[in-house]
This record gives C-alpha cells, sequence and structure tokens, in this order.
C-alpha cells in the first residue's frame, strides 16, 4: 500500500470515528423516555354508508336521565367541549359554533358559523330544532347520528355524561325551555 492509501483509509476510518462519536453523544444527551400514560387522546369514529343517519335509540329516555342528573357535574364534563365550543353568552365561534342556548333552537342556525353540509341538511332547513332527544343521540355517537358532519368527537358514551352536559347546556340560556316529563311516555317509541 502506498502512502495515499493509508491517508484514505485512515481518513475514512477517523470520518466514521467522529460520526459514531457524535452519535453517541447526541443520544445521550437528547435522550427522552416515552411517558408512561399518553395525554388526551381525541379519537374521531368514521361512520361507514351500511350505518344509515341514525344512531340507534337510547335504552334509557332523556327525561328519565335528565330529572336524576346534575348540571354541576355536566359543567365538569363540558370541559372537553371548550376546547372546540364556547358556552358564554355572546361567546365567539370556535371550531365548532357557540353554545349558548343551544338548547330548542334550530339546527344549524348559529349566527356567523359555516355549518357542514351534512349538518344544514339535517336540520331541514331550520325547522329542526336540538330537542333534548336530538342532543342526547348527537352527543352519544355525532357522526352516526348526522353522517358526513364535521364534528370530530367521538361522542359521549356514559348515558349520566350525556344526561349532565345536556342538563348544563340547559342551563345556558336566558330563559331555558322546561325540562322534559320523565313520567310521560317515550316520544321515541310511539
Amino acid at each position: 500500500m502506498n502512502s495515499y492509501m493509508n491517508m484514505a483509509v485512515g481518513a475514512l476510518l477517523g470520518t466514521v470515528f467522529v460520526l459514531m462519536s457524535v452519535s453517541i453523544a447526541s443520544e445521550s444527551i437528547f435522550h427522552s423516555e416515552n411517558p408512561e400514560k399518553e395525554g388526551f387522546a381525541i379519537v374521531a369514529e368514521e361512520a361507514s354508508a351500511a350505518d344509515g343517519a341514525a344512531a340507534p335509540a337510547a335504552a334509557v329516555p332523556i327525561a328519565q336521565l335528565l330529572a336524576k342528573a346534575d348540571a354541576k357535574a355536566g359543567e365538569t364534563v363540558f370541559k372537553k367541549c371548550q376546547a372546540c365550543h364556547d358556552g358564554t353568552k355572546g361567546g365567539p365561534n370556535k371550531v365548532g359554533p357557540g353554545l349558548f342556548g343551544v338548547v330548542d333552537r334550530p339546527i344549524a342556525s348559529h349566527e356567523a358559523f359555516a355549518y357542514s353540509s351534512a349538518m344544514k341538511d339535517f336540520s331541514k332547513g331550520a325547522s329542526e330544532k336540538w330537542t333534548f332527544d336530538h342532543l342526547n343521540h348527537f352527543l352519544a355517537a355525532p357522526k352516526k347520528y348526522i353522517a358526513g358532519t364535521a364534528m370530530g368527537f367521538a361522542g359521549l358514551q356514559k348515558d349520566t355524561d350525556r344526561a349532565n352536559v345536556i342538563l348544563y347546556l340547559h342551563t345556558l340560556a336566558d330563559s331555558p325551555v322546561p325540562l322534559p316529563d320523565p313520567n310521560a311516555p317515550d316520544a321515541a317509541t310511539q
């Protein structure tokens, strides 16, 4: 081997040594452990074409759930919603529309909010309102109840959580509508 070949091989080995040393040093300096528990996971469930437009009926009528609901607990659960919705009177639209006065408000009618075409179609030209029953089904599984909605929330699976949030939303109004009678026959079964 001549001296130029020795220098080339030495340079190559020196470069490999420096790169390996830098790699090992940076791994030890910038190494981060995986967290034990993931942060808040947002699960968006997409509805398939076979699912249909409506979610299955709830086992317990919303009127009975509201009779046992707690608005203070609903305010706590509502914190999940505050990333996308505002509940104050005259509050701004965020990713979703403001929810002050939502109970018994016409669907897809909040001022200055661009609703998805699926929500506009579901509203039947503002003749359909956010009744307690609509809210219950929608909050259970938004994408199943209104296929094509832009709301990316997976829903509130627990009946008590939904009832608490709906009762809390009911309080967000200048003059809340009356709660449904828990002893009345369920309108969905008639």
